[in-house]
């Protein structure tokens, strides 16, 4: 298994006057290219690079309850779900986002596989709200680009970056992107409120930012 370490360098101070509308420029030019190159991988392409990855093993210890929250994919984004099933299999417990408001966290409730799903915002498919909350170990977080320091471009709305901060307040967890390695590009625009990961992994191998 190829697995690349790269340390994440010092990262600008977070002041409001980075937030630049230059950088936002970039970062919307960057996702319709970011989108047409993932929507060019054939699907079968795009099946064998989610099986290539649960086929790995997991660069992280999963102990009997730890918690992962994965994700349903939408539209032509890599499929987590032969990885989610996986760590069940080595005894994780499931969640799943959930969309609480705009500008907010997204609420990770529980979910255990092959439990029924109800639709919820933009279609994605979601656990029933009586399903508990609960604050997951691993994130397993989708994208439309990533660089070699850990950073991740999403859609905008910052549900993602918002969710691991929060996180992050709270317990130690791991952001892991799961993506197509065409997905990676030299740089992603960074603003005061991203969130980097720790990991990401691809069919080509793990890239790991965390420092050592």
């Amino acid at each position: 298994m190829l697995v690349v370490r790269r340390r994440l360098g010092a990262r600008a101070p977070h002041d409001a006057e980075l937030v630049l509308p230059f950088e936002l420029r970039q970062k919307s030019r960057l996702r319709t290219e970011a989108i047409a190159r993932r929507d060019a991988l054939p699907a079968d392409q795009r099946q064998a690079a989610a099986e290539a990855i649960a086929a790995r093993p997991f660069p992280l210890p999963i102990a009997a309850g730890t918690i992962v929250s994965g994700f349903m994919p939408l539209k032509s984004e890599i499929n987590p779900l032969p990885l989610m099933r996986k760590l069940t299999e080595q005894g994780a417990r499931l969640a799943l986002p959930v969309i609480a408001g705009r500008s907010q966290p997204l609420v990770m409730r529980e979910w255990t596989w092959g439990e029924p799903l109800t639709a919820g915002v933009w279609g994605i498919r979601e656990p029933e709200t009586q399903a508990r909350a609960v604050a997951p170990d691993i994130v397993l977080a989708p994208l439309l680009a990533f660089d070699r320091t850990g950073h991740r471009l999403g859609y905008g709305g910052g549900y993602y970056d918002l969710t691991i901060a929060q996180l992050r307040g709270r317990k130690t967890i791991a952001a892991v992107g799961l993506a197509f390695a065409v997905q990676e590009v030299f740089t992603v625009p960074v603003t005061p409120r991203d969130a980097p990961l720790d990991l990401v992994l691809t069919e080509r191998g793990v890239i790991d930012f965390r420092d050592g």
